[in-house]
């Protein structure tokens, strides 16, 4: 699931999945952060989720997967579409 907040020229965006699925670390990577997998692991919340955020320029598209445990990759089912094998945000 993506949320997005607006704000003065950027979009906070958080990328969010259920806690235990899948099971182990996950992280989200993209363009936005050069497809390392250390800069956005996600980390619980107390509603039974994890989440990573970023801000990024409003009006622009981005690329990103979710990278977990085992080099398991993956996509959002909430994206905003696709470019071949990576999920696609538009802010």
């Amino acid at each position: 699931m993506l949320e997005r907040t607006p704000l003065k020229g950027r979009t906070r965006v958080t990328f969010v999945l259920p806690e235990d699925a899948p099971d182990g670390p996950v992280s989200v990577v993209g363009d936005f952060n050069h497809w390392n997998p250390a800069a956005h692991p996600l980390r619980a919340r107390g509603d039974g989720t994890r989440a990573a955020t970023v801000v990024l320029p409003a009006h622009s598209g981005h690329s990103f997967r979710y990278l977990a445990a085992g080099d398991y990759w993956f996509d959002d089912e909430q994206a905003d579409g696709h470019d071949g094998a990576n999920s696609r945000i538009h802010t």
